[in-house]
């Protein structure tokens, strides 16, 4: 990964970029549409049912920075634009996730976020900085699959060229889904990948609460390498995992935070300084766990619950921790080589898209109450 305490150390590197003013990041070009007076800023109608390409070049590289921005920020646009990244001519997409979530906030939703490497400035500057080695080729595409065309669609792709990038170095994946609602008592899987070695390096969950009271108890576990029934790694609950504790507020660290709380609950943690190393397989899951009165928890999941009793010395003994089912997203971002070998089909439009956050409705009852 990059470290910014040997940027001074000059290095043998080529830097160059993509846009829509020079898409094939050729030395000398930029700027050259309309003679210097911003003739092509940015692709322009991008319409509904097709892809367009931002990024095609030869490696060996590595990209380090991605801005871009929509003209349409609606929660359908962002939660169906479609962001893949394929790296040395292979033909699985190693990033395959909706644009919104990708860039660091669930739901479909315009929220600011701050991060060490994911930013959305106003809301709607989105910007990433994972560093993407590649040894000979890079790719990357967006497919709108909205319904509607879209006038503005502007991006730049920063990057360097000249990098040593070998078997050792692992390429950047990210992967989507969307459980709505997840099954009863399940732990949702936030990323399940083996047949390389790697680090993962965080996520990026959606959830929204199909029940009252609080849902937030559920561990995250990481099942590393050999694991069976039980991790190597299991946290102590929601909350817990992105640095909160006791119940959550809306809040960005570098590393984690909560940018959405409220009906809906967008939530981040990267592991930029306690990376999450595999050798050659890691699931990642979330318990769907909650804490009430043990009459409120029946009354909400009847025969079907599943609980257990806090046995706390200084709690009610009817204090319980029981299972939930909710709706939840994820995109979950890690490192691996060999590159993936298959790739679940990203969920439908209609799966993505059921339940969005909008803002203004929201408002619109707040206000009414």
């Amino acid at each position: 990964m990059s470290n910014p305490e040997h940027i001074f150390e000059l290095q043998h590197l080529r830097s160059r970029s993509a846009s829509a003013e020079n898409p094939s990041a050729a030395p000398g070009q930029g700027g050259m549409a309309a003679h210097g007076f911003k003739g092509s800023p940015a692709i322009k109608n991008f319409t509904a049912g097709s892809t367009e390409t931002l990024l095609d070049i030869s490696g060996p590289g590595k990209i380090r920075h991605i801005w871009c921005t929509s003209s349409s920020a609606d929660p359908d646009t962002m939660r169906n634009i479609i962001v893949r990244m394929y790296w040395d001519h292979h033909d699985i997409p190693s990033v395959e996730a909706p644009l919104g979530d990708f860039f660091g906030v669930a739901h479909g939703t315009i929220v600011s976020m701050q991060s060490c490497w994911i930013t959305r400035q106003n809301g709607s500057g989105f910007n990433c900085y994972f560093p993407m080695p590649f040894a000979t080729h890079a790719r990357i595409e967006i497919s709108n699959n909205t319904q509607n065309d879209i006038d503005w669609f502007f991006y730049q792709i920063d990057f360097t060229l000249g990098d040593t990038v070998t078997d050792d170095h692992g390429r950047f994946h990210c992967t989507f889904n969307r459980y709505n609602p997840a099954p009863y008592g399940e732990d949702v899987v936030l990323l399940n990948t083996n047949g390389g070695k790697g680090v993962y390096i965080g996520c990026v969950i959606g959830i929204r609460p199909l029940a009252p009271g609080w849902w937030g108890e559920g561990e995250v576990k990481m099942y590393i390498d050999n694991d069976t029934d039980y991790p190597t790694i299991c946290g102590t609950g929601t909350e817990d995992y992105i640095g909160a504790a006791w119940g959550l507020h809306e809040q960005c660290t570098l590393y984690q935070g909560a940018p959405l709380v409220g009906t809906h609950t967008s939530l981040y943690r990267f592991h930029c300084l306690d990376p999450i190393y595999f050798e050659d397989a890691i699931r990642v899951t979330i318990q769907q766990m909650g804490n009430a009165p043990l009459d409120t928890a029946r009354k909400l999941y009847g025969d079907q619950l599943i609980y257990s009793r806090k046995n706390h010395p200084c709690r009610d003994p009817d204090d319980v921790f029981y299972l939930r089912s909710d709706d939840y997203s994820c995109v979950a971002f890690w490192y691996q080589y060999p590159l993936l070998h298959k790739r679940d089909a990203l969920p439908d439009t209609s799966v993505r898209s059921r339940h969005l956050f909008n803002r203004e409705a929201e408002q619109k009852k707040e206000a009414a109450l």
